[in-house]
């Protein structure tokens, strides 16, 4: 479950009668467009159905059997979040605002680059800059994936930029390599990799080209900085030894 501070109000009036949940934002709308494939229990506040849910006043019986046929909340939550109204306050719209600016934000800066700056990545305060140069509004009641390629659009006249992947060829000394092998191949899909004769492991990884100076960083980190990389456009080129 979720806590009453995370949830919003969802209200179906009908037969005379109000019945309003308690669910989190974001499974509401999945809900609502039929893209919900999750756990109901982990998306609400409260397993229950309300009258009023800031009462805490709940309906009588006989009128949950006579608008949907059970008295099961589990069963009605989705039923009066499909065809009822989501309700949020001033600070719960506020709240999902700053939340969504803040993963949109995260999520252009790990994908996108600079292609003036050789592919370099942007910046966080570059991008938050950008946005709000470019007059974006994130929508609270949308998800964020659905509204990139419109900051995208925005972005475009104000910042030179552009969402690319990079692959790189890695190759881990044998003193470093059970270890680093296991955290560098987590970063990214692995398209290759290969167990020397002296013990060193060589990966060819891509990962969003935003989150490069992240990718060397972790490498560095789990290597002492004795890793050798390249970055290569033929996952076949491939340093050996």
């Amino acid at each position: 479950m979720i806590s009453l501070d995370e949830a919003v109000t969802a209200r179906l009036e009908s037969h005379g009668e109000r019945f309003e949940v308690l669910i989190d934002p974001d499974a509401a709308l999945a809900i609502k467009r039929g893209e919900f494939d999750g756990d109901l229990e982990d998306v609400i506040a409260a397993e229950d159905v309300f009258e009023d849910a800031s009462r805490g006043d709940r309906p009588p019986e006989n009128a949950l059997e006579e608008v949907f046929e059970t008295t099961d909340p589990l069963e009605i939550i989705p039923q009066v979040v499909e065809d009822g109204e989501i309700q949020i306050t001033a600070e719960q719209r506020k709240e999902m605002q700053e939340q969504k600016h803040k993963q949109l934000v995260q999520h252009i800066t790990r994908n996108a680059v600079n292609p003036q700056m050789d592919d370099a990545p942007h910046p966080p305060e570059r991008i938050e800059n950008a946005l709000e140069e470019a007059g974006f509004k994130i929508d609270p009641m949308e998800p964020v994936e659905n509204q990139v390629d419109e900051a995208l659009d925005l972005l475009r006249p104000v910042i030179p930029i552009r969402f690319d992947e990079m692959t790189v060829a890695v190759q881990v000394p044998p003193d470093y390599a059970g270890s680093a092998q296991a955290q560098i191949r987590q970063f990214g899909d692995l398209e290759r990799e290969e167990w020397q004769s002296d013990g060193s492991w060589v990966g060819v990884i891509t990962f969003p080209a935003g989150m490069q100076n992240e990718f060397y960083d972790v490498v560095n980190e789990h290597t002492s900085g004795e890793a050798e990389t390249r970055i290569i456009s033929d996952e076949d080129d491939i340093p050996t030894r």
